[in-house]
């Protein structure tokens, strides 16, 4: 079993410039809210796309597999940069990579509303998959260095802000419908409005440099074990994420059994108490310790997905599916912010090491769960992915030093 002593020896990463040391807690503040509008830009230009998915859908004349096999497109994209993303933060700077990937984001975006054919959409998701990911390390770096000029968890609020952008562009798509708008056209007004989030917050952007001597380099087979270990660990969080995103409204609708509309009360739920988690996450984790509220996190996530399958009726499920919501809220954040001060490895490249482990089980959960539904049915599944969240609790009790 692997221990991360590593723990014990983490300290803030990079090295900042004498101004911010003696900058006023207004200032430092102002930096706070300028990264996390980044994150929030973030969110709203994949919600954008997601509130659009019906339209480009019926525009095209999708059938559902092949609108399936096309959005495999994205994380194919994801999972190509992370080879590169680390190194290019690295090398360039977050401060730098961040407007710059955030923009070719919010232009992939508006590229997507121009497919005129399953293949452009491919190719199109491919590229927002790409940037995505670029975006993703390198605004998570700027998290890890803000975090670290406050000296406490903020982390988890900065992931709330990404959440919070969720539900403001899904509200956006349906009045951009309402307003009966083209795709395009809602997806050139979201573009401007990230535009107008980088143009007024990118001077913010915290400009430090990795100072940490750098172990001799691993050959890419033999990655760093202390990395693996908390990917696997997200590997285990984002695969029942995963889930709740792609099967909370079928789980409604073919086990719960509820009328209509309401098969999206579990995903809402759901969404809400994990943007909830994340706004109030930083107190728990400053008051109790970050190892005690990821153990937590992961037995809630358990007992969520626990109750949901042995009581599949409306209101047991809803508080089920928030429980869920509640437990994933922490987790991912957390080891971020962990990952992002490894004494030895580059924050963008150990932020990467773990995002790709974690990725992982965004991508597999999904399918995983309906193969086995298949075979066995929807509650056996969900009761599989259950097992998920004791075992997080399990290999967070081998981190033997406190983050």
């Amino acid at each position: 079993m692997i221990y991360l002593n590593f723990l014990g020896r983490l300290k803030p990463k990079g090295k900042y410039k004498k101004a911010y040391a003696e900058a006023k807690v207004s200032y430092l503040n102002r930096i706070r809210w300028a990264v996390a509008m980044f994150y929030f830009g973030m969110g709203l230009t994949f919600a954008t796309w997601a509130s659009r998915i019906p339209t480009i859908k019926t525009a095209l004349q999708l059938s559902e597999g092949t609108l399936g096999t096309i959005l495999f497109a994205l994380p194919v994209g994801q999972l190509t940069m992370m080879f590169f993303s680390g190194k290019l933060v690295t090398r360039y700077g977050s401060h730098r990579v961040l407007p710059v990937s955030i923009l070719l984001y919010a232009v992939s975006l508006t590229n997507l509303a121009l497919a005129q054919n399953a293949w452009q959409l491919a190719l199109g998701l491919f590229a927002f998959g790409l940037t995505a990911n670029l975006t993703n390390i390198s605004v998570n770096t700027q998290g890890v260095y803000t975090e670290g000029l406050f000296k406490r968890n903020i982390m988890l609020s900065f992931h709330g802000m990404w959440s919070l952008a969720g539900f403001t562009g899904a509200l956006v798509g349906l009045g951009m419908l309402a307003l009966d708008l083209t795709t395009y056209t809602h997806f050139i007004i979201v573009a401007c409005i990230v535009l107008g989030l980088v143009a007024f917050n990118y001077k913010l952007l915290i400009r430090a440099k990795e100072t940490q001597k750098t172990e001799k380099k691993k050959p890419f087979f033999k990655p760093d074990p202390t990395l693996i270990w908390l990917g696997v660990i997200g590997f285990c969080c984002m695969a029942s994420e995963g889930v709740m995103f792609d099967w909370s409204g079928v789980y409604f609708k073919d086990v719960v059994k509820v009328p209509g509309p309401l098969v999206v009360l579990g995903y809402t739920s759901f969404m809400i108490m994990m943007a909830s988690g994340r706004f109030f996450g930083d107190r728990l984790t400053q008051k109790w310790g970050r190892k005690k509220v990821m153990q937590i996190s992961g037995c809630v996530i358990s007992t969520g997905l626990f109750t949901a399958v042995f009581f599949p009726y409306i209101i047991p499920a809803t508080i089920a599916f928030m429980f869920v919501g509640l437990g994933v809220s922490t987790i991912i954040p957390t080891l971020y912010s962990i990952a992002g001060k490894h004494p030895t490895i580059p924050t963008g490249e150990a932020l990467t090491a773990v995002s790709s482990v974690s990725f992982l089980g965004f991508l597999m959960g999904p399918p995983v769960i309906g193969h086995i539904a298949q075979a066995f049915g929807l509650q056996f599944s969900f009761a599989f992915i259950g097992i998920f969240g004791f075992l997080i609790a399990f290999m967070v009790s081998k981190i033997k030093i406190e983050a």
